[in-house]
């Protein structure tokens, strides 16, 4: 039981790190996009639904860029 566990161990900490790494993306896209529709000059400074939902849309763009981007780079370094 104790085999099977150590070895589960490195897919449990890549399935974390994965987690964690698209969370932040998620989040990081989100806040950049708001931050760009409240604070850049020529655009109108109001957070509407439209801009909540682009926020949103660049969010998960930029998580699933993330996720992508992991999983390839740790297929490639596995063959």
């Amino acid at each position: 039981m104790a085999e099977q566990e150590q070895r589960n161990e490195p897919d449990r900490l890549w399935k974390t790190r994965r987690r964690r790494a698209g969370i932040v993306a998620f989040v990081a896209g989100v806040v950049a996009t708001l931050a760009l529709f409240a604070f850049v000059p020529g655009l109108p400074h109001v957070i509407d639904w439209g801009a909540i939902l682009m926020a949103l849309l660049a969010g998960a763009l930029a998580r699933w860029t993330r996720l992508s981007r992991m999983t390839s780079t740790t297929q490639s370094t596995r063959r």
